[in-house]
């Protein structure tokens, strides 16, 4: 009889044993596949997600000549005519003289309008398109569905020194430079 208790004893014991790593093991799995699909969102686009994402802006003279002076936008924010605008109006480029050489420009507004938004498939950029029609603004914060995902936030937010305008895109858009605008990457700065 005693033989019999120890031998329920020993097999209750190896069932509760195994029951607990069966869940110990199922829960840290699921904190796994949390963590792939944050990373999996989160990487860094060399492979650039085309369904979600904008490709960070990878152009060395863009980044270089315009990243000096302001965020070097991802082009696929706006069409390629809107980029041509802009680049056709260094001389007063909103209220600065630029001087950029000849090769440079040519080297950029040809990045720009390669990249444009009617050439990208990434959500935003499709999104962006349709809300345009045939306008061709000579500004991100001019566009209709940019203006529409922030047309909740207060607008004194904006005038925060920390953040300046809406075409700051960074200040809160913690993965602005990466290509990610979600809502789930936005802190607003104090």
């Amino acid at each position: 009889m005693n033989a019999i208790k120890k031998c329920i004893i020993f097999w209750a014991a190896l069932l509760l044993m195994a029951n607990g790593v069966f869940y110990t093991a199922l829960a840290d799995h699921n904190g796994h596949k949390e963590t792939r699909r944050y990373q999996k969102r989160d990487r860094n686009h060399s492979d650039h997600d085309a369904k979600r994402y904008l490709a960070p802006a990878n152009n060395p003279i863009y980044i270089e000549e315009c990243g000096a002076c302001h965020f070097p936008y991802q082009p696929e924010l706006l069409p390629s005519g809107s980029w041509k605008k802009i680049t056709a109006m260094l001389d007063d480029h909103f209220g600065e003289e630029l001087e950029i050489n000849p090769e440079s420009e040519n080297v950029i507004s040809g990045y720009l309008i390669a990249n444009s938004a009617e050439k990208s498939s990434a959500k935003i950029a499709v999104k962006i398109m349709e809300s345009l029609g045939d306008r061709t603004p000579i500004r991100i914060t001019e566009i209709p569905y940019i203006l529409k995902k922030h047309d909740k936030v207060d607008p004194d937010v904006f005038k925060k020194k920390s953040i300046g305008s809406l075409s700051n895109c960074r200040a809160c858009h913690t993965t602005a430079e990466k290509g990610i605008y979600e809502d789930d990457h936005v802190v607003i700065p104090q």
